[in-house]
């Protein structure tokens, strides 16, 4: 039987972060600003990934001598990013110490059938969600926070809005069926059926959900907790 982690901790931590804004940053000296301004966690990256994308180039996980500078930096908890299925990232990650690992399409996916099974790891994952059935799978999968996956690097928040509304949308309509059309819903969504007896029955989602993706003003980002999300992903464009 296949080991699985205890799943309570991971979310504990995520339910912490709740309420604040998480920080991209590239050098310990930005993590030092972050951390002073409030910020409730910070994400090491290497170099911005958007820009790395941009340029034609291949977005990786960062440098593990880059992420250790910036945890020994701050007080705050670091995330990191690694690609979409690239579970050695992840075993890098956990190795190093981070408190979060962000699965991120924002780098170049390594796997384009199959995400890394968070089940088996001990750090917790985020991972982005377009609607509610990506959202439960990637929840089935072992991620403890979800967020937006909103238009990186483009100051444009519509993508963001899209993503928070239809989730809300669909959140709405399965907590008003009744019990016997759950299982339909599930099928229609693409989601796990137990998943969707608990939002159901919370009449939400089971881990909190953060917004991230073209959030470049503070307008933005009170719109985005006015839209119901539960904290707020800031890209490293606001250093340029």
């Amino acid at each position: 039987m296949e080991e699985k982690a205890n799943f309570t901790p991971k979310t504990a931590l995520a339910q912490r972060l709740k309420g604040g804004v998480i920080m991209d940053v590239t050098t310990p000296e930005q993590a030092k600003i972050a951390e002073e301004a409030g910020a409730c966690a910070v994400m090491a990256l290497e170099r911005v990934p958007a820009d790395i994308r941009a340029a034609g180039g291949i977005a990786r996980m960062a440098d593990p001598s880059v992420i250790l500078r910036i945890k020994e930096t701050v007080a705050i908890p670091v995330m990191a990013k690694c690609r979409i299925g690239h579970f050695v990232e992840a075993q890098i990650l956990e190795a190093l110490g981070i408190d979060f690992i962000d699965e991120s399409e924002v780098l170049t996916p390594a796997d384009d059938k199959h995400h890394v099974n968070k089940n088996v790891f001990q750090v917790p994952f985020v991972c982005g969600a377009r609607n509610l059935g990506e959202a439960l799978r990637r929840i089935a999968e072992g991620a403890a926070m979800i967020r937006t996956k909103g238009e990186p690097g483009t100051g444009n928040v519509i993508e963001a809005v899209r993503h928070i509304r239809q989730v809300n949308e669909q959140l709405r309509w399965v907590s008003s069926l009744p019990v016997e059309e759950l299982m339909a819903a599930a099928k229609e969504l693409g989601a796990p059926y137990e998943l969707l007896q608990d939002v159901a029955r919370l009449k939400g989602l089971p881990v909190v959900n953060f917004a991230a993706g073209g959030i470049a003003t503070p307008a933005d980002a009170a719109m985005m907790m006015q839209l119901g999300c539960d904290g707020i992903f800031v890209g490293s464009g606001i250093f340029k």
